[in-house]
């Protein structure tokens, strides 16, 4: 996982850094490049929660079925391959119906598939039951992301997003060069990401200090119990409310979702 940036860690290391008010800097083995820092909550750069989504379309997994479940078995497996230079990305292991077993399965690059394969089959060290191999980790078929529970409509939308985050026809970077309007109208012409759901991303993800969205039930409700208000209120208030609270109207609406959450949240 190196390879990626080393994103798992221990949890020991974590806990005595924290205890001995010790920065870590989390950095790749492989590339010279900025890492990430673990730090105080202070110290976080708050503007910046998501300057990027990466991925790969090149990936294999490999599963294997039915492998003894002892202590060393993993070393066994990986030993072989990290010897060859082959990367493996991600690891999953299950325990098998019988409880004696384990199914083990791990990504690795598409170009390492056929190398990966001869190494497992000639290791006389580890035994299972079964080798599967899938070349199209990274491409999800429509019926594939709907047993996950995702609409129609989502499914869609969400390739749409990835279409256009490959030939760049959307670019997230330009956004906090915008105002908040100009930001609304370039996020709703995301299919699927209507107005109220681009005033959440600038509210949330963006930290956006004046934003009203005045489509959200919540602050409408908010707005009604404590300005005595029927529900609807009418659109004239919600509007002289917007001028009132500008340039700090996210922080109005924080407040007013607060005094009707049954429970405090942070936000």
């Amino acid at each position: 996982m190196s390879s990626l940036g080393a994103k798992v860690m221990q949890p020991h290391s974590i806990q005595d850094a924290r205890l001995n008010r010790i920065n870590i800097d989390v950095k790749s083995s492989f590339k010279n490049v900025g890492g990430t820092l673990i730090t105080k909550r202070k110290n976080i750069i708050n503007n910046k929660i998501i300057t990027g989504i990466s991925s790969t379309s090149n990936d294999a997994k490999i599963s294997l079925i039915g492998v003894k479940d002892k202590p060393g078995v993993a070393a066994s497996i990986f030993k072989p391959l990290s010897k060859n230079s082959i990367n493996v990305d991600m690891v999953v292991q299950n325990i098998s119906a019988n409880g004696k077993e384990t199914d083990l399965t791990f990504t690795i690059k598409n170009e390492d598939l056929f190398k990966t394969n001869k190494l497992l089959k000639n290791n006389i060290n580890i035994k299972f039951r079964d080798l599967i191999i899938d070349k199209n980790v990274s491409k999800l078929s429509k019926s594939q992301l709907k047993s996950c529970g995702l609409s129609r409509q989502k499914i869609s939308g969400i390739k749409n997003l990835a279409k256009q985050m490959l030939d760049k026809s959307f670019n997230p970077k330009l956004i906090k060069k915008m105002s908040d309007e100009e930001a609304i109208i370039y996020l709703s012409s995301l299919r699927q990401i209507g107005r109220w759901s681009a005033e959440m991303i600038l509210l949330f993800t963006y930290n956006r200090s004046n934003i009203w969205p005045i489509q959200d039930i919540g602050l409408l409700r908010a707005i009604s119990k404590n300005y005595k208000k029927k529900y609807l209120p009418p659109e004239k208030f919600v509007k002289l409310l917007q001028k009132k609270f500008s340039p700090y109207c996210s922080v109005a609406t924080w407040y007013l979702w607060r005094s009707i959450d049954p429970e405090p949240i942070q936000y």
